[in-house]
């Protein structure tokens, strides 16, 4: 299965979760960057207002590809403590990446939401929504700082993952949609025909509604 484009893949998403059209209680989030215009999509045919919830990969030394865990933007930490022994990842870089991650979420939190504040989650229906799934790392953060804001559900929505990091996800969301879970999984980007870079511009504007 190939999606044209993140629109084309949210549209898709949007299909599958036609179930919760016009429920007043749904609450869609986007991962920054590209999860948000994925987000757009399901929200617009949902009727839900669309927000971002941000959680940032922490990079393994000299493989930014591959995550060794993620932090949340409330502060959420998970690290795959068995990745990080393999490595042999040192305490002092694990801080500092971390660090440097965090300081990116506080400029992504003022660039998309500005004075808006972030939306209430408790007892609402929250769907969180990304372009894909690799290995995980950044949606189980997402998902456990989601829960402890107590929703009435949380929906795990991605077009497309491997089958054990989705396995993982659903332990953390009371529901996951994913449209396609190949055996062999490479690249979140593989699966797309186009796949560039989400800009801050297009996030803004999509949260705006000026697109």
């Amino acid at each position: 299965m190939l999606f044209r484009d993140r629109r084309d893949a949210g549209q898709r998403l949007a299909e599958a979760l036609a179930f919760l059209k016009g429920r007043e209680n749904v609450l869609v989030l986007g991962i920054p960057r590209g999860g948000v215009i994925v987000a757009a999509e399901v929200a617009c045919a949902l009727g839900a207002p669309l927000d971002v919830f941000i959680a940032r990969k922490i990079s393994a030394p000299g493989n930014p590809e591959m995550a060794i865990g993620a932090v949340a933007s409330c502060g959420e930490v998970v690290l795959d403590e068995g990745l990080v022994a393999g490595l042999g990842v040192q305490p002092y870089y694990v801080e500092k990446e971390t660090a440097r991650q965090r300081q990116e979420i506080a400029r992504q939190m003022a660039a998309y939401r500005g004075d808006r504040a972030s939306p209430e989650l408790t007892g609402k229906i929250v769907i969180l929504v990304d372009d894909g799934v690799a290995t995980g790392a950044t949606t189980l953060a997402a998902l456990r700082a989601l829960r402890a804001a107590r929703p009435a559900e949380l929906i795990l929505a991605v077009p497309v993952g491997p089958p054990d990091a989705i396995t993982l996800l659903s332990a953390e969301a009371d529901r996951v949609i994913c449209l396609h879970t190949p055996e062999w999984f490479w690249a979140v980007g593989a699966f797309y025909v186009d796949f560039d870079q989400t800009t801050d511009e297009e996030v803004i504007r999509l949260l705006e509604g000026t697109t």
